[in-house]
């Protein structure tokens, strides 16, 4: 049977990543992939959900990760409590019940170990559900074409070890109850949803992103669901075909 995994609405939505979940390079706030998700997210519910980026540029998972010394700090691990276990909004405790996280890219790009990667993602995740039960989603690494952007400190990837982290991720999220995004299969290979710098999102691709991980609540989660299902009884009928249908007999 399918599963449900969530079946009700959103209320906060907390977007945990690196420089593309931040907003890079989209070319302003609106277009940013978390911008664009919460939106489509709006278009279906009854009451808006609140977005929280805690994004940061050249960010890692963890001080373990072989690019933290070089990285934008402080690392996931070092602000979860911060930025999402301790997430206020005027004033009033905001825990997120939709949590996506974004890593892989810039621990893959500095040479963290995979198993490394995941063991330190594996303990966020596990910090989270200690506090909280948000449904968590874990993003794959984003697409990008220009490897040796950053090198030496930041050189040491490729789309075959992205394609490994990839499947980590995946094998990950089966294991501890996420659910995953496969972003490198949502790029399909195509230069142009990729910034000039070869490596972050441009607009285009930031619309794909959001549309992707969209694809995959809506298709797991029945609480998008509830104001379609309840008007759809309700709704006349707005199609006018008279013109088509004329003389077809």
């Amino acid at each position: 049977m399918k599963r449900d995994w969530w079946d009700k609405e959103f209320k906060v939505l907390v977007t945990l990543g690196e420089s593309i979940a931040a907003g890079g390079w989209s070319s302003c706030r609106d277009r940013c992939w978390a911008g664009q998700l919460a939106r489509t997210i709006n278009e279906y519910q009854r009451f808006p959900v609140q977005l929280v980026n805690v994004g940061i540029g050249a960010n890692v998972v963890s001080t373990r990760s072989s690019g933290y010394k070089n990285s934008g700090k402080p690392a996931a691990d070092e602000r979860l409590e911060k930025h999402v276990l301790s997430n206020t909004t005027d004033g009033s405790p905001m825990a997120p019940d939709l949590l996506i996280i974004s890593y892989g890219l810039n621990d893959a790009r500095s040479g963290t170990p995979i198993d490394l990667f995941c063991e330190e993602l594996e303990k966020i995740i596990k910090r989270v559900r200690q506090r909280i039960q948000p449904l968590i989603i874990l993003l794959g690494p984003y697409y990008m074409n220009n490897f040796d952007l950053g090198k030496p400190d930041w050189g040491h990837a490729n789309l075959k070890i992205f394609r490994q982290y990839n499947e980590a991720i995946r094998q990950l999220a089966e294991k501890l109850d996420c659910l995953f995004v496969d972003l490198l299969s949502a790029y399909g290979d195509a230069d142009w949803l990729v910034h000039f710098d070869g490596c972050h999102a441009n607009d285009l691709g930031h619309r794909v992103v959001a549309n992707k991980i969209f694809e995959v609540l809506a298709s797991n989660c029945s609480g998008l669901a509830l104001e379609t299902k309840a008007l759809e009884r309700q709704i006349p009928p707005w199609r006018d075909e008279s013109t088509l249908r004329a003389g077809s007999d």
